[in-house]
């Protein structure tokens, strides 16, 4: 089986834009496919993936015209195609997948003005985590071990807690540390920093004590 070629992307986008009246020539001035339908002017650039290339023609073309549209093969990985076509809709672009076997297009989005819609439960969780850190750990960038989270400033602080004080109720911990998910945060043991001794007592682990070195600065 050859290796396509943008060039294969040509006959199916051309017949896609002609069912819906347009005129359709190819490779015009600097655009890869031009329909004319009286005076409405669409653009279509022609690629194999998606990449900033294509991005950076596609916004060109909206000096021409509002009707920009990218089109690549169809397929490929779910997630990093969402996140491509939410782009080219910021952008104001429309995207067309070609489907090479048969030549089917299917329009994923279309070109026109974007407003992002807001989800108030991920602003809240932004808020959280701002609100759970303490200082600003990260303002030269990661430390030498990684980026500093709320959750693992209250993991060094109830480590340090059992460090002097030693196996500990984790309602003490909670109560000395000012952490309130003390008994939860340490049951979960994410980064294998405690041990439960006995039903609601934890003691600090070797890899806790190495943990506490590590992180010392933070």
């Amino acid at each position: 089986m050859s290796k396509p070629r943008e060039a294969d992307l040509y006959a199916p986008v051309k017949a896609y834009l002609q069912r819906q009246g347009y005129d359709v020539k190819g490779e015009v001035g600097a655009a890869d496919v031009v329909g004319r339908r009286g005076a409405d002017v669409v653009i279509v650039e022609l690629k194999l993936g998606f990449s900033l290339s294509l991005f950076h023609q596609g916004v060109e073309r909206l000096a021409i015209c509002d009707d920009v549209y990218v089109a690549v093969p169809a397929g490929g990985r779910t997630k990093a195609l969402r996140s491509n076509v939410k782009l080219a809709r910021r952008l104001g672009l429309g995207v067309l997948t070609v489907r090479l076997r048969d030549g089917f297009v299917e329009a994923l989005a279309d070109p026109g003005p974007y407003a992002a819609r807001k989800i108030a439960r991920k602003k809240k969780a932004l808020l959280r985590a701002f609100d759970r850190m303490e200082g600003d750990p990260n303002a030269g960038g990661a430390t030498r071990h990684g980026i500093v989270t709320g959750y693992r400033q209250d993991a060094l602080k109830c480590a340090r807690f059992l460090a002097v004080h030693g196996p500990s109720k984790g309602a003490t911990v909670a109560n000395w540390t000012e952490v309130p998910t003390a008994t939860r945060l340490m049951a979960n043991d994410h980064y294998g920093w405690f041990e439960r001794v006995e039903r609601g007592v934890y003691r600090l682990t070797e890899a806790g004590a190495k943990g506490l070195t590590d992180w010392g600065d933070v």
